[in-house]
């Protein structure tokens, strides 16, 4: 940790808290706590943990607090410092995945129905070697970039385990936001229709799909879940999409609501950016266990202009990708237009489907066709500069009548999680005049299950105007078109994670506001959390 890291005074609290619990003189207590004070501001920038030298080792061990066992507020693990809680969390983890992938290996012939439901090919099908492993295994980790096929894959991964079971299987499907589950719900009603499969199969695998917190019960404001180790889950098999969005804590939780003898099966891009709070799930478990991860590497929907510019991207080819981006093609270019009057053009047909009256769907479907994504919330080509400034361009044009904070039209980004309610932080909704209640305002939002509903302003959780959006808000989302703001400087959010995520948004193009020094310069930086959870598969085994 360098000193002119920004600690707030919640880092200064929490550090001098513990010192005054511990055991130490005045010289040695400030030594501990400068070291706490780090601590507390890795764990709030996404790091399970620090690394201490030698001589920070001795002053922990003397406070009375540390130990390498999980009975004191801190823990030393050899030269890595947890709280204790998190320090919980990836042994939870590493214990229970252990488990998994200890079990005796189920071999069973099963050429027949893999080459059903695989026909042979000349080239290597990454998917079906996938759904072998799956289905000779209790945990699977399914990792591929956009279009390579991890719903179709997982699909026939739950079919084939249904041909081969005797009784029918209790599968839940889940993922971290309600965007994400809508969009993994969409998938696999499509391609369950494909299943080379008798109906009574194609019946047997389920195509709702929760949010994570629906599917452990949680039960806010505490922040435990109805189903637990002690209450464990019902399910054989739990499907997991966009795993890199969820946090050390949520995984945690997971994996101890597990029963015995369920199936764990995870999906995501190891690729994308991390978690927004705490730990580098997906990238760690990939690592740390490699004979239980499948990557599915050829797209069948994602090609073009688009696929070789996130390709170089990822590799941080940062000359090969800045020249891709002034050959102003037109799937990957830089913006020439005015950026707030091109962001208004496109408002303009969702809104006059609006003043057309049309179903909500048919609005909803037009409004995410195009999605502003910024990398920052504040500052130049922020959400917050963005949504303003879009929203007075609007007023002042009378597309919308933003007098008030609620107004026909205005895009809501839900950020607070509201279980009651059935809406998720990062769930988008309209406000449009319901004729059902003599055109009083109400908030639609389409949920994960398909189901529309509606809300009084009054009633909605935490929430934002949405005509721009973080791209760490936009995983688990697809649009036709992307548009990405880059700030004019660099700042310590830039990482080539955060570029590659944007840019796999998008479905057909994808344009940027950026200048050459900052794009070049983000993609050399990488997200890099400290975290113990890889090695720990190690000294569990």
């Amino acid at each position: 940790m360098t000193d002119d890291l920004q600690f707030s005074r919640l880092d200064y609290a929490f550090a001098s808290f513990l010192t005054q619990l511990s055991q130490l003189g005045s010289e040695q207590g400030k030594k501990f706590e400068s070291i706490v004070v780090q601590l507390s501001y890795a764990q709030n920038h996404g790091h399970s943990c620090i690394e201490v030298d030698r001589a920070a080792q001795q002053i922990l061990l003397a406070s009375g607090i540390v130990d390498n066992s999980g009975t004191q507020p801190l823990v030393l693990e050899q030269n890595l410092l947890y709280l204790q809680r998190y320090w919980k969390y990836e042994c939870q983890i590493a214990e229970k995945l252990q488990k998994l992938t200890c079990s005796e290996p189920v071999t069973v012939n099963i050429s027949e129905l893999i080459n059903q439901y695989f026909p042979d090919s000349d080239e290597i099908d990454w998917q079906k070697q996938a759904a072998i492993a799956a289905v000779n295994s209790p945990f699977t980790i399914v990792t591929g970039g956009p279009g390579t096929g991890k719903t179709t894959t997982v699909v026939k991964i739950l079919a084939l385990l249904q041909e081969l079971s005797a009784l029918p299987l209790n599968i839940a499907l889940a993922a971290p936001t309600g965007k994400a589950a809508m969009r993994l719900q969409e998938s696999i009603g499509q391609s369950k229709s494909k299943l080379p499969s008798s109906e009574l199969i194609k019946q047997l695998v389920p195509e709702l799909v929760v949010t994570l917190h629906r599917l452990l019960g949680a039960r806010p404001p505490s922040p435990y879940f109805k189903y637990n180790k002690n209450n464990p889950l019902p399910y054989d098999i739990v499907v997991i999409d966009e795993v890199s969005m969820i946090d050390l804590p949520l995984m945690s939780k997971l994996v101890s609501a597990l029963k015995k003898d369920a199936r764990l099966i995870l999906l995501g891009d190891k690729d994308q950016l991390a978690s927004v709070e705490m730990g580098t799930i997906l990238a760690d478990l990939t690592y740390a266990l490699p004979e239980f991860t499948q990557e599915l590497k050829k797209s069948y929907r994602f090609s073009g202009h688009i696929k070789t510019f996130s390709e170089l991207v990822n590799q941080q080819e940062s000359n090969k990708a800045w020249e891709i981006l002034n050959k102003d093609y037109f799937d990957v270019c830089l913006l020439q237009e005015e950026l707030i009057a091109y962001i208004v053009d496109k408002q303009l047909y969702y809104l006059q489907l609006i003043a057309d009256n049309a179903a909500f769907i048919e609005v909803y479907a037009a409004f995410n066709e195009f999605q502003v994504l910024c990398a920052n919330r504040q500052g130049m080509y922020s959400v917050e500069d963005v949504n303003y400034r879009v929203t007075q361009e609007l007023g002042d044009k009378n597309l919308i009548n933003n007098s008030g904070e609620w107004y026909i039209g205005r895009p809501v980004l839900i950020t607070q999680n509201d279980a009651v309610l059935h809406l998720y932080n990062g769930d988008i909704g309209l406000c449009m005049t319901d004729s059902e209640s003599n055109g009083q305002l109400m908030i639609f939002f389409l949920l994960a299950d398909g189901s529309i509903r509606k809300y009084l302003p009054a009633r909605l959780p935490n929430c934002e105007t949405v005509f721009a959006m973080t791209i760490h808000k936009s995983q688990g989302s697809e649009f036709n078109e992307v548009l990405l703001l880059l700030p004019e400087t660099i700042n310590p959010i830039l990482t080539k994670e955060l570029i590659y995520t944007g840019i796999t948004r998008a479905r057909k193009i994808v344009k940027l506001v950026t200048n050459k020094a900052v794009f070049l310069e983000t993609l050399q930086r990488k997200v890099e959390r400290s975290s113990g959870l890889a090695n720990r598969f190690k000294k569990v085994a």
